[in-house]
């Protein structure tokens, strides 16, 4: 399994540039391969959620939205430009959190991906797995069933706070 850990909340000085134009340039190049736009409303949401590096609520969205243009957008435009990036594969839903998390992976939309949150820092890491995927391929030829969506999110303690509790 092959992870990569999102941290609770970073500064944004800790974002590079450079990261944040290589999350710009693969949407964009995705959006040209799929005949689609990233639009100024999606730009902005994807802008968002890779700047802040943590799950987000659409409302959390719409209020860092309002505070850079000083106007409140619609909640549905909001939630049309996440629908978008969703099924683009450009950031994911945590359904336990009711949350949104910019994917800089590039990974296949098919694959599985699992979502390690710790209860205690709120930080989120981000897997895939190449074994868990032909399980998963394997049951659904098994049972008849073809899934679209292979979300897994699992709870626990990461590294850093479950070694925390082990200190005390």
């Amino acid at each position: 399994m092959t992870a990569s850990r999102v941290p609770p909340s970073r500064p944004k000085k800790a974002l590079t540039v450079a990261a944040l134009r290589s999350a710009l340039a693969n949407a964009e190049d995705l959006c040209r391969r799929e005949g689609t736009k990233l639009t100024p409303g999606r730009r902005r949401v994807l802008e968002i959620l890779t700047e802040e590096g943590r799950p987000l609520g659409a409302y959390d969205m719409i209020e860092k939205i309002a505070a850079a243009t000083g106007k409140h957008p619609a909640p549905i435009s909001v939630y049309r430009a996440l629908d978008f990036l969703l099924e683009s594969g450009l950031v994911h839903r945590l359904a336990s959190r009711n949350a949104f998390l910019a994917c800089p992976h590039g990974h296949r939309h098919e694959e599985p991906v699992v979502f390690l949150i710790c209860e205690t820092c709120g930080s989120v890491s981000e897997a895939t797995s190449k074994p868990l995927h032909r399980e998963i391929a394997a049951l659904g030829i098994e049972s008849g069933f073809a899934p679209h969506n292979q979300i897994l999110e699992i709870t626990g303690l990461c590294r850093s706070c479950g070694n925390k509790g082990a200190q005390a």
